[in-house]
């Protein structure tokens, strides 16, 4: 019978925690962590008391950051300031910005609506969009459209609608990216829902 290790066991469990990690994944991170080196130890426990220390919500758009009032994103002159793109997380601003054809401004909903988790649009940064675009009208800077740069799924599409609504009575430009097949892509390979989509983005030549 092989002895518990109360310690070991636990760090698997806080592993566990953590998205896409299952039981096998978190003890093969932990018995990476229990071979590593004390200053591997240290130096991700340093990381991650960091992040916790360091980073917080910029107050404009709500992405992460560790500057002292907004962050580079919306501090920076040579952005577009009558155009938003709303994503769901931080982490899509990176992929947004990997593809260069975006020169606008970013507000993150830290979400989707999804009914089912009891998430409401209250549980999310909609509110402040729509009071930014309302304090935009009173400048030279106002707000003209807004990208919906959302998953397309059911609470990305939940969301969109949602927010479609609200913002179309705002009389403000609002368009979604266009979900279809990806480049490079093989239609043998592509789902119904994909295909779909891009049939109905479809472009004329």
């Amino acid at each position: 019978m092989i002895d518990k290790v109360p310690s070991l066991d636990k760090l698997v469990h806080e592993f566990c925690k953590l998205p896409g990690v299952g039981p096998k994944t978190a003890q093969r991170l932990a018995y990476y962590v229990l071979r590593s080196s004390q200053g591997f130890a240290d130096d991700f426990c340093n990381a991650l008391q960091l992040v916790k220390d360091k980073i917080k919500e910029c107050p404009q758009c709500y992405s992460y950051t560790e500057e002292e009032e907004i962050c580079h994103y919306c501090s920076n002159p040579q952005r577009l300031n009558d155009v938003i793109c709303v994503v769901e997380d931080p982490a899509d601003i990176t992929r947004i910005e990997s593809s260069q054809a975006f020169k606008g401004r970013y507000h993150v909903l830290h979400g989707a609506i999804s009914p089912l988790d009891g998430i409401s649009p209250q549980d999310l940064k909609v509110q402040a969009l729509i009071d930014r675009i309302q304090a935009s009208k009173e400048t030279p800077e106002e707000i003209r459209e807004v990208i919906l740069a959302l998953d397309a799924d059911l609470e990305g599409d939940t969301t969109v609608l949602y927010l479609a609504k609200i913002l179309g009575q705002m009389n403000i430009k609002v368009s979604r990216i266009a979900h279809g097949v990806p480049i490079g892509g093989d239609i043998d390979f592509v789902d119904h829902r994909t295909l779909g989509r891009a049939l109905e983005n479809r472009i004329e030549l």
